[in-house]
């Protein structure tokens, strides 16, 4: 059995940051400042409403649930059947990205989870792996050999395989305890060779983390668009904030880019180096479905 409050942390972090960033997703940085005040969005919404990013973080957790034990296409098996479901359902209101929704679509069709997925970029394939770097948090092998099935199902660009992967292992690397000034070189081993332009947006980092100014510096290294973007972004954001869980997720969503997904990330990867005691609990209150949250995550607590 896993370490329930560990996975709720991880669920919750993923969520609120997803939920931070949401309100401010498209809308331009003069636009946010007119709105929320000039260091933008600073807490979640009432409700925190949650987007696909955290719904489909719950796909991969319940697929876990059910597999997670049994061969990687036994696995993929259950994942397919629970995207198509999710896909299908009335939940499926968040403006899901068409790399993903095309995907699944084929996948319905009935072409096999290893020519699914779309050569298209995106960060689909990172946004929802942060159970899969808890369950597999002891076995770095496994770990990367569903990171990489779940991602390619949808993305299968290189980048896009790189940054479900790298967003995995980051989730073990927190939990493992490991200091977040190493999560890039950490990192960089564990994906090595998978996709150039993972290893140049997590390289990036290294170049603007002595900047005062953290705005420029998050958006050197990109706009969160692109898996390798929005996963560099995140790693950013932790080692900027190692400590501070609402500092690191505003720093993540308050960007002209994708502030849900970048969210997301670093919501996940706080919450699996700081655990519950480090996210606000007024703002775990004001989740969405927080008792199927909770239970989700102390059911993937307890098959791990």
């Amino acid at each position: 059995m896993g370490d329930a409050k560990k996975a709720q942390a991880i669920i919750y972090g993923l969520a609120l940051g997803d939920a931070l960033g949401w309100p401010i997703e498209f809308l331009s940085m003069q636009k946010v400042n007119i709105i929320y005040g000039p260091d933008g969005i600073q807490e979640p919404p009432t409700p925190a409403l949650y987007t696909d990013d955290t719904q489909t973080s719950l796909v991969i957790a319940e697929s876990l649930i059910e597999a997670g034990k049994e061969d990687v296409d036994n696995l993929m098996a259950a994942v397919t059947r629970r995207l198509i479901a999710w896909s299908n359902s009335s939940e499926n209101d968040r403006a899901p990205g068409h790399t993903v929704t095309e995907a699944i679509r084929t996948l319905e069709a009935g072409v096999p989870w290893r020519e699914s997925g779309s050569p298209a970029t995106g960060n689909g394939s990172a946004i929802r792996v942060a159970p899969i770097g808890y369950y597999y948090q002891n076995d770095p092998a496994r770990l990367l050999e569903v990171a990489h099935a779940t991602g390619i199902a949808t993305h299968s660009r290189a980048s896009s395989d790189a940054a479900a992967i790298g967003a995995a292992y980051l989730i073990k690397l927190a939990l493992d305890g490991v200091p977040p000034d190493q999560y890039a070189r950490r990192t960089l081993e564990f994906t090595d060779g998978v996709a150039p332009e993972f290893d140049e947006a997590l390289l990036r980092i290294g170049h603007v983390l002595e900047w005062t100014d953290e705005f420029a510096a998050i958006n050197h290294i990109g706009q969160g668009w692109v898996g390798e973007e929005a996963v560099a972004m995140a790693v950013y954001c932790a080692m900027r904030h190692p400590d501070d869980f609402v500092k690191a997720v505003t720093r993540a969503v308050n960007i002209p880019g994708d502030s849900d997904s970048v969210g997301c990330i670093a919501g996940g990867l706080m919450g699996a180096r700081l655990g519950l005691d480090g996210i606000p609990n007024a703002w775990v209150l004001r989740l969405e479905n927080q008792d199927k949250l909770t239970d989700i995550a102390q059911r993937l607590a307890a098959a791990a």
